[in-house]
């Protein structure tokens, strides 16, 4: 009660505490400017605020049950900052209207559905969030709002948006995402003031004429729309590149050729224009590292199942390894269920086979569903629960997680969840025997692709100019792998494209899994690779695991000298346990392909952006046209048989300053529950190599130094349930320089969370192990939740409690990073 005689205070913080009301007298603060009362839980709006005059700014936020507002909330003339977030709102008083000098207002995570009539009068607002509500119509009072800065409408029930939407000519930031909004009106073009517009979530297909003057938007967000004009491929890349689009389709007449990749063009229907371009992988899991890239959205996929082969037991290896592959690759993938050598099957075995398969893939969605609902209530448990409370408890399922980081991984699962793989049923038979089968599944394929609901973006709108580019780049028959810069320039004027607009029709291209344009790499940027079948024979070469068939193919390039031929067996047998081989070697396997050293030096670019090999001395060798070409050697973390690379001392801890038990472990931890991508683990260990020095690889581990601080890169794959496959980056140092630890692992959790991205329907989670159980040898170390380490590390926190040992405590620096990290490595 005595706060209320604090006549002199001006700012009041109570946020975060278990406050139920306020005292009486806290009306006499008159010169209270700012209150904080936010996550609380006041049963309903204190009346004594109504008494503070001079206040500027108040924040009740997560006061849950707040209920409503009264309308003498009029009496607070000068506030200018009101923060009503998740309150349980479900109206709006008038008298809200009256606050005439409110420059920001957060009214997310309520109940509204509608705005009172004169919210109109609120000229100075320039922060409305309405996210969160359930607002089935876009509020015009709004449009009144001629100041209006940055307007948050994100997870509503809009379906339109109102014409006048460009009278706000001074909005810097619009999200919309997570509605059901069909078109945007012409006028979104006038909002050139924009730097922030998120679309994501909704059902457009069309933007406007000229959207691409909107040039100041830097952060830009459109995916899961079923775009056609501009195609999504190219809305995807950003504002620039939709001004590209736009542009080329205003100087040349648009084309609409129906074209539908199938991971050789097969016109499957001339007559209605309809052309399948096939990509065929056999689903060999030499391809692993590689598949990757040629795997993309709108795609129709097909999983062929040897029906003749096919048990029950054999379901997660035929079928449902692969649709939890495609599923994280390719969110809401298209799956057709083809079964094979049906005419080696009796009748009633087939039809037996036919459906357990049609049951063993509900019965997994089914399990994945649960298990992400689950997820997600576990979040919401959390989240229902004040920050205070989850950061005192160690033994809470998030410990100390933002609610900002919650509602990352919330969204995320909720995302998988309205992202499943479509697969097409019934399992469709086919049989090489039986006439009409190849029509019957011919018929099938075009009746999928013509369906507006499975491919609504299929019919895309082309700049014919685009169209003949692409036309002229895959025109059979052609020898050559790639084609220089230049040579596409020539292609390109050949389509009525001048060099300054190649690139944006290139990057479409590529986008769209047509071909492989690398606009980011210094030297593949040069080229287009543009004969994907071609390429693909290329990679195979590095893909075969047959040592017979590898030495016969040296042997034919190279010749049959006695002398030769057993060097060559020796290159080969390294390759196949060590994964290394000189690049003179790796010349012989590419021919016919490689007519030069150039050709050669590009194609090994190749294979080290796609994550096949790395160089192991590029830094003690001649460049590749000098002299010293012979020298160069390159590692292929895929081909590596042995266990464990050679252990070395300082893996134990010794050798460096003090005894062993000075020495502080510092991991952080991936797991996989559902699949863990083909091929990661030797991507990412080629990507790593930039950053490393001394390393030493083994089939699952790579041990190396980042300067002189030892690094080790663990890979365990998933056993038996529940265990899951996960991965571990882990380094170690004495407690006063572990900030060194954290320096060495940082750049390799970047470089593994880049990777990531590129699996936007993979989940998996992260960790920070406990350092003093892994110092015990605990074979179980308690984890910290990975979300830490995009925070910053809380005030006046020195130590944390193991609840593996509740008399263990370990030092904050173990668990946060000095600095944090620019994003949860939990979050896409």
């Amino acid at each position: 009660p005595r706060l209320a005689g604090l006549g002199r205070l001006e700012e009041l913080d109570l946020s975060f505490n278990r406050l139920r009301r306020l005292p009486e007298g806290l009306g006499r603060l008159q010169r209270l400017r700012a209150l904080d009362v936010d996550h609380n839980l006041l049963p309903a709006f204190p009346a004594p605020l109504l008494e503070l005059s001079a206040l500027e700014e108040l924040d009740c936020s997560g006061n849950r049950h707040l209920g409503a507002l009264p309308e003498g909330i009029a009496a607070l003339r000068r506030l200018k900052t009101l923060w009503l977030s998740g309150t349980g709102l479900a109206a709006l008083p008038e008298g809200l209207c009256q606050l005439g000098a409110l420059e920001s207002l957060m009214l997310d995570g309520n109940s509204l559905r509608a705005l009172p009539a004169g919210f109109g009068r609120l000229q100075r607002l320039k922060t409305l969030n309405l996210s969160s509500n359930a607002l089935a119509e876009f509020p015009e009072a709004v449009l009144a709002l001629g100041g209006l800065e940055e307007l948050y409408l994100s997870r509503n029930q809009l379906t339109l948006l109102p014409a006048g939407l460009g009278q706000l000519r001074q909005l810097r930031a619009l999200w919309l995402d997570n509605n059901r909004i069909r078109y945007l009106p012409d006028s979104v073009v006038r909002l050139r003031s924009l730097e922030e517009l998120v679309l994501q979530g909704n059902l457009i297909a069309v933007l406007p004429e000229g959207f691409g003057q909107l040039a100041r938007v830097t952060l830009w967000k459109i995916k899961d729309n079923p775009l056609i004009q501009p195609p999504y491929e190219v809305c995807m890349k950003g504002i620039p590149y939709i001004a590209a689009y736009q542009q080329e389709l205003a100087q040349s007449r648009p084309a609409l050729k129906p074209r539908l990749k199938l991971v050789t063009d097969w016109a499957a229907d001339a007559r209605r224009g309809l052309a399948f371009i096939v990509y065929e992988l056999a689903g060999d899991p030499g391809y692993d590292a590689v598949q990757s890239f040629f795997l993309s959205p709108g795609a129709l996929y097909v999983l062929a199942v040897d029906l003749s082969a096919y048990a029950p037991q054999r379901f997660y290896g035929a079928v449902g390894y692969f649709l939890h592959w495609l599923g994280a690759k390719v969110p809401h993938a298209v799956v057709c269920m083809v079964g094979t050598h049906a005419d080696l099957c009796a009748e009633r075995e087939l039809e037996e086979k036919c459906l357990d398969i049609h049951r063993q893939i509900a019965a997994q969605e089914k399990r994945d569903g649960e298990r992400l609902r689950g997820l997600v209530r576990q979040v919401d448990e959390a989240l229902a629960q004040d920050l205070e409370v989850r950061g005192s408890s160690p033994h809470a399922a998030f410990y100390g997680v933002s609610d900002k980081n919650l509602r990352r991984k919330k969204a995320q699962c909720q995302y998988l969840l309205n992202n499943r793989p479509q697969i097409l049923s019934p399992v469709l038979p086919f049989g090489c025997r039986e006439r009409g089968q190849a029509r019957r599944l011919r018929d099938k394929l075009l009746s999928v692709a013509e369906h507006r609901d499975i491919f609504p973006n299929l019919h895309r709108v082309l700049p014919r100019s685009w169209q003949v580019l692409e036309e002229l780049h895959l025109r059979p028959p052609a020898r050559r792998l790639w084609l220089s810069w230049w040579d596409s320039a020539r292609l390109g004027l050949q389509a009525g494209l001048t060099e300054d607009r190649l690139q944006s029709a290139l990057s479409y291209l590529h986008e769209s899994g047509k071909l492989l344009y690398f606009e980011e790499h210094p030297t593949l940027r040069e080229y287009v690779f543009h004969n994907l079948p071609r390429l693909i024979d290329v990679l195979s070469v590095f893909c075969e695991r047959d040592g017979a068939a590898l030495l016969r193919k040296l042997l034919g390039a190279a010749g049959a000298d006695e002398l030769r031929a057993a060097q060559l067996r020796h290159y080969v047998e390294g390759f196949l346990l060590h994964g290394l081989l000189p690049a003179h070697v790796i010349r012989l396997l590419l021919e016919p392909h490689v007519r030069s050293r150039q050709d050669l030096q590009l194609l090994l670019e190749l294979l080290e952006k796609m994550g096949l090999c790395y160089c192991v001395n590029k830094g003690k060798r001649a460049p590749l046209n000098g002299n010293g070409a012979a020298a160069a050697w390159y590692k292929f973390p895929g081909y590596v048989r042995n266990e464990v690379p050679h252990a070395e001392a300082w893996i134990h801890g010794a050798g460096l300053s003090g005894p062993p038990l000075a020495v502080e472990q510092l991991q952080v931890r991936y797991s996989f529950p559902f699949i863990f991508p083909p091929g990661l683990f030797a991507r990412y260990s080629v990507h790593i190599n930039r950053h490393v020095v001394q390393r030493s690889d083994g089939r699952c581990q790579v041990y190396a130094y980042r300067g002189k601080v030892p690094v080790v890169v663990s890979y365990r794959p998933a056993g038996a349930a529940p265990r899951p496959a996960t991965l571990s980056i882990a380094s170690h140092a004495s407690l006063p320089n572990i900030w060194t630890a954290w320096q060495a692992i940082t750049p390799l959790v970047e470089e593994l969370n880049g990777l990531l991205q590129e699996w936007p329907g993979l989940y998996y989670t992260v960790h920070v192990l406990c350092s003093k159980c892994l110092k015990r040898g605990s074979p179980n170390p308690h984890a910290f939740p990975g979300e830490l380490l995009s925070q910053p590390r809380p005030e006046g926190l020195t130590e944390i409690i193991c609840p593996k040992n509740g008399s263990e405590r370990v030092n904050v620096a173990l668990v946060y990073p000095p600095t944090p990290t620019v994003a949860s490595p939990c979050s896409k």
